[in-house]
């Protein structure tokens, strides 16, 4: 039987994998698209670009997703339960206390941001605070501390970077085929004209290949969030539980964004339905809500 030890360590690894593949495949992008150019300072370039983007995203990435979210301070007379459920859990984490944050929505749901600990946000929605209970609560709110914790905001960042970079690269070919502007040697021309075919392939393959490991990465951070955090609370079924409530709400949010959606402890988009197809699966932000059920209640502590 798994414990929550070796599956939280499963979860790292093949989160990590994961990242190396992102990396290789980036970096074999790169090259063939600077070779069918015959101009290595465009890799350059787009790296640069891609990067200073997404360093602005990142560092400003809390107060980006409160206006996104419409998100205000939680008031000091109200959430009690929530404020102190999350003082408990910081001080078991040895996490320094987040901003905290409430949404008007009706639809249960909570999310996490803030570039590291110490500029941490945890938000809650109206919803989540009228149907869950303590217990459930606890459950969902160290599943958030956790997030914070295992640095998911930077690993999210860095795959951004990844994505935006192979995007950019694509989107630069296509357009340089569009004006026939490509770089090279056109008179001695086998090697080349390999190049610019397997930079065609790519420029139209990768965006989406890029997209899918994002997702794949982003579902990979939720089970390790939900581990996580039932390590943190010594136990599973409270946050089980909640997914349970999470699986059984169809509230619509007014506030959903797709830039935002992975945020969440549950996509806002997400259909609730018990059985979801292959193909739908690959493209969810989160991993299917009866996974994560399954796999909490698997755990032994």
């Amino acid at each position: 039987m798994p414990t929550l030890w070796t599956q939280r360590d499963s979860n790292i690894r093949k989160t990590w994998l994961l990242m190396t593949v992102f990396f290789i495949v980036v970096m074999t992008i790169g090259w063939v698209f600077s070779q069918a150019y015959g101009d290595p300072s465009i890799l350059v370039i787009a790296v640069l670009f891609s990067v200073i983007m997404s360093f602005g995203s990142y560092w400003w990435s809390d107060k980006i997703v409160i206006a996104t979210t419409g998100a205000r301070p939680l008031p000091e007379e109200a959430g009690r339960d929530v404020r102190n459920i999350i003082e408990n859990l910081c001080i078991t984490a040895g996490l320094p206390k987040p901003k905290i944050y409430i949404v008007d929505s009706p639809q249960p749901n909570a999310f996490a941001t803030g570039r590291d600990a110490e500029h941490a946000v945890v938000a809650v929605t109206t919803g989540i605070l009228k149907i869950m209970n303590r217990t459930e609560l606890e459950g969902v709110l160290a599943h958030e501390i956790s997030h914070i914790g295992n640095r998911d905001m930077l690993i999210s960042t860095v795959v951004v970077v990844l994505v935006g970079f192979i995007q950019l690269l694509s989107d630069m070919f296509l357009r340089s085929m569009w004006w026939g502007r490509m770089g090279g040697d056109r008179d001695n021309n086998s090697s080349h004209a390999i190049f610019l075919l397997i930079g065609i392939i790519l420029a139209i393959l990768a965006p989406i290949a890029g997209l899918l490991m994002q997702l794949a990465v982003s579902r990979r951070r939720e089970y390790l969030a939900d581990t996580s955090g039932a390590l943190l609370t010594r136990y599973p079924e409270g946050l089980a539980s909640a997914l349970e409530k999470l699986a059984q709400d169809h509230t619509p949010m007014r506030q959903a964004n797709h830039a935002t959606a992975h945020l969440w402890l549950d996509d806002p988009y997400q259909g609730k339905e018990k059985k979801t197809s292959f193909i739908t699966r690959i493209f969810m932000t989160h991993p299917p809500i009866e996974d994560r059920i399954r796999r909490l209640r698997d755990i032994k502590i």
